[in-house]
């Protein structure tokens, strides 16, 4: 996999790696972004994306976090996972709040098992 680094990058993935340092307030871009570089119209159209569902809204910063978090632990994600831990925990997360989304995420993952494995009808009025 090739990771394009801002020194080789042509300006277009310049410009969108410099949104993301000064968006987020850090020195470089990730990997995530850095592969994604490979394909400037996809890096430009996912970073603005992220950008705009990930920004203040009807949701806290840290609640976005932690339900990226989950999906993507749920998707089997190891680098997403451990990115949006990351995230989460400068966002706020506490090692308690972490535990409990983890038993959220399992029992979950083994209840939705169950139902699909039963076929379980929906209930009327759900």
């Amino acid at each position: 996999m090739a990771l394009i680094e801002y020194a080789d990058a042509v300006p277009e993935v310049r410009a969108v790696f410099d949104d993301i340092k000064t968006t987020r307030g850090v020195a470089d871009v990730n990997n995530f972004w850095k592969a994604l570089a490979v394909h400037p119209p996809t890096l430009r159209r996912t970073w603005e994306s992220l950008k705009q569902v990930m920004a203040p809204g009807a949701l806290d910063p840290l609640t976005k976090e932690m339900l990226y978090l989950a999906a993507s632990a749920a998707a089997g994600c190891a680098y997403c996972t451990a990115s949006h831990t990351a995230a989460a925990r400068a966002k706020g997360m506490t090692e308690a709040m972490h535990g409990e989304l983890l038993a959220v995420l399992g029992i979950a993952a083994e209840t939705n098992r169950l139902a699909e494995a039963l076929r379980v009808p929906i209930d009327q009025g759900l």
